[in-house]
């Protein structure tokens, strides 16, 4: 299992629609709220929000308006694929006027998730605890 150092920007354009996707490292999954709303507020005038991200056993994804299955999904089968644990993949698109169809969509998707990817400086996530012993002198 797999996570990342840090955050990873990066951008492609596909039929003219803008594809930004931002790979970053969680550990709580009360942060990734706080996390959308500051995307949301930086990329204001963007069409479309579409994230996935895995903590542990919680595997979450979200459309925001895309078809079905076209955005969240590809997202969170790339973080799978890729064995990565405790990160949020946000894929911010501008829509540029010409309709990429379902297909069109997923493999979009997949690709930007799959860039930010190869990009990062992976990490290695051990299993393990904290342990505090104290002990009179």
């Amino acid at each position: 299992m797999y996570t990342i150092k840090k955050n990873v920007t990066t951008e492609i354009i596909i039929n003219k629609s803008r594809f930004i996707g931002i790979l970053m490292p969680v550990d709580n999954i009360e942060d990734i709220n706080n996390i959308l709303n500051n995307i949301k507020n930086e990329y204001k005038d963007a069409t479309h929000y579409c994230y996935a991200y895995i903590i542990d056993n919680t595997k979450r994804f979200n459309d925001d308006g895309e078809p079905g299955g076209t955005a969240g999904m590809p997202i969170l089968n790339v973080i799978e694929q890729n064995n990565l644990n405790h990160v949020l993949i946000v894929v911010v698109r501008y829509f540029g006027g010409i309709k990429l169809g379902a297909g069109g969509l997923v493999r979009a998707y997949s690709k930007i998730s799959s860039e930010c990817i190869k990009q990062a400086k992976l990490a290695i996530l051990e299993d393990g605890y904290l342990v505090s012993i104290k002990l009179n002198y």
